[in-house]
């Protein structure tokens, strides 16, 4: 019998009166709320990865437009499908997520694998544009947009004073060392113009970081509440920024070396220790307000050397390949949401006299500091930077995410004009990195600018500038001038004395010899090359080893030990490389002879024992 309408349904046998009946059983249930955030996650990923390799396919456009240009062109293409499904932007570069977890792999990378030599060569000239040029760039764009303003050529909806356009030229001032590393590394300029610009975009993270802290709390006490002290307090917080950040990069860079030391036993998780301990710092120092990039870019120029002495082969792999696909993924998602973000209109507020105003002055103040400053450094520097250069420099500056990032941070209500801020940034990034990129390489070219040599320099090249270092260190020194040389030696001797001893295993500094170091590796490469022509070359070497082991299971380590095992160290006589190809292998081949001949040339003496020593023509 039914139950009449309107009763409660019966209940389940058992079941107290009233409760519900309990519900059926389902074989598949959907449960896209469980999986929304990784599900979108992974497919951005996923897109972005496929819209790489699509446009590798084609060299003709990715010779002439860089991929920067083309992932924000994929992220306008995708963000106005989904607002023309959802009808409204669903996606967008959130500051939190851009600063905690997209920017650091980028800047780490960058770090890790910074040609050290060359970026402390430079240092000075990378400090000044990075210090004096970002703030000349700040100050004379933020006060110049308010002179258009008090001239009545913006509209009256920008509501504005002084402190809002100096919030808002410290923010977009600042070259982005994200936007910069993609396009430069796409045009190949020299190693000297990469390094100036590049360390420069990653080191005036302190002062835009100062300034816009700074001038955004200005704004939030209002103009009439300064006082003189929070001027005071605003100049120390720079130095306590950039100096802070740079101490925690060195403390932790002291640490990850000195665990790596007994990661002997446990290779499997050695590059863990080097992506934990680097986004440990860069969270600390984030934490504690101090320069985060800082932190993390100084973190990974400082350990390098002691890590990878350190670590196995096999480590050192994986942390190059990981480091680079994850700083390769964030870049695209950065850019392609770059795109996303500025489909979504409803944040924008349009003024033209504010925009083209902001670009016309980023452009001039830039190229004046670089002109300014350059005629300054010249004087100091050995090789001065040219007219070309500076060209190439003051075009150079892109601005990025960081720039978005940060104006999106600002609060609307303490500023007024957030909008128009909004507006304008999203036009200057994308100027920068779509019109400057797609740009900069045939200006290069048109001006001849020396480009790149990617290549390993010669053993006598590395014996020239061990010698010349060495010069000029004692040269300053009998000047009675401690400059950059003599304390670059001084702390070499350091390294060697201490740090090294400290930091790396007995096994990675027991050839305390450079030359010696350079001469054994290079031995074990061309060993390595003559057992891999099929082993007749080796009957043709003077050089007696045991048993050889077949020719695909040669690898370095076997032949190291074979090598150890046949003698004092490596000895091979490499007159058969004297028929080698290439220049470069000619001059190698000539440094080996006068090596083996002068510098490494075992002999025996006999002890009042009667026992055989060996001893190298150095003891």
């Amino acid at each position: 019998m039914h139950p009449p309408p309107g009763s409660a349904p019966a209940c389940a046998p058992g079941a107290p009166p009233g409760s519900a009946p309990p519900p059926a059983s389902e074989l598949l249930r959907w449960q896209w709320q469980e999986v929304q955030v990784p599900y979108l996650v992974a497919a951005w990923i996923l897109v972005a990865s496929l819209a790489k390799i699509v446009f590798q396919l084609s060299r003709k456009v990715t010779s002439v437009v860089p991929e920067s240009c083309l992932l924000i062109l994929l992220g306008l293409g995708l963000g106005g499908i989904v607002l023309a499904i959802a009808k409204k932007a669903e996606y967008q570069l959130e500051p939190n997520m851009f600063f905690f977890f997209l920017l650091p792999p980028i800047v780490l990378d960058s770090g890790y694998f910074m040609p050290s030599r060359l970026f402390f060569d430079n240092i000075g000239a990378i400090l000044t544009y990075a210090v004096i040029g970002t703030l000349w760039n700040s100050f004379t764009t933020g006060v110049s947009l308010w002179g258009m303003q008090q001239a009545g050529l913006m509209d009256k909806g920008v509501e504005a004073g002084l402190m809002d356009f100096l919030l808002f030229g410290s923010l977009i001032s600042a070259v982005d060392p994200v936007a910069v590393l993609a396009v430069f590394e796409e045009v190949h300029v020299n190693e000297t113009l990469f390094i100036i610009v590049f360390g420069e975009s990653l080191l005036n993270d302190a002062v835009t970081v100062v300034l816009y802290k700074v001038f955004n709390s200005f704004v939030e006490m209002g103009p009439a509440h300064v006082q003189v002290t929070d001027y005071v307090k605003g100049v120390a917080s720079f130095f306590l920024v950039s100096l802070g950040g740079t101490a925690i990069g060195l403390l932790f860079a002291f640490l990850l070396a000195l665990i790596t030391r007994f990661t002997k036993r446990v290779r499997i998780i050695e590059p863990l220790f080097v992506f934990l301990i680097a986004y440990i710092a860069y969270l600390t120092a984030e934490m504690v307000s101090l320069s985060s990039i800082l932190a993390v870019t100084f973190c990974g120029i400082c350990c390098k050397k002691y890590v990878e002495a350190n670590i196995s082969r096999k480590s050192r792999t994986t942390v190059k390949y990981t480091m680079k696909t994850l700083a390769s993924s964030s870049e695209t998602i950065i850019f392609m949401f770059l795109g996303i973000s500025a489909v979504d209109t409803s944040k924008w507020a349009w003024d033209t006299a504010l925009v083209l105003g902001t670009l016309l002055f980023i452009l001039l103040f830039r190229a004046v500091g670089v002109v300014l400053q350059t005629w300054v450094l010249n004087h100091f520097r050995l090789i001065p930077l040219d007219r070309i250069d500076q060209v190439v420099m003051s075009y150079g500056g892109l601005r990025g995410a960081v720039a978005f990032a940060l104006v999106i941070l600002l609060d609307r209500d303490k500023v007024k004009a957030k909008d128009y801020f909004v507006a304008t940034t999203i036009v200057v990034v994308f100027f920068t990195v779509i019109v400057q990129g797609l740009t900069i390489k045939p200006l290069v070219k048109w001006l001849k600018v020396k480009r790149s040599d990617h290549h390993k320099p010669t053993l006598n090249e590395e014996l020239h500038e061990h010698a010349f270092d060495h010069i000029l260190a004692a040269v300053e020194d009998v000047v009675g001038h401690h400059g950059y040389h003599y304390w670059r030696d001084k702390w070499e001797q350091f390294d060697k004395k201490y740090l090294s001893q400290l930091l790396m295993r007995k096994s990675a500094y027991r050839i305390k010899d450079e030359i010696w170091d350079v001469y054994y590796k290079l031995n074990i490469r061309d060993a390595i090359s003559f057992v891999d022509q099929g082993g007749h070359v080796l009957s043709a070497a003077k050089l007696t080893l045991p048993s050889m082991p077949s020719r695909t299971s040669v690898s370095e380590s076997s032949v190291t030990n074979l090598l150890r095992e046949s003698g004092s160290g490596a000895r091979l006589d490499l007159q058969v490389i004297d028929t080698v190809r290439c220049r470069r292998d000619k001059e190698d081949a000539v440094m080996h002879h006068v090596l083996r001949g002068s510098l490494y040339k075992p002999r025996r003496r006999i002890n009042k024992s009667g026992r055989t020593r060996r001893y190298s023509s150095k003891t």
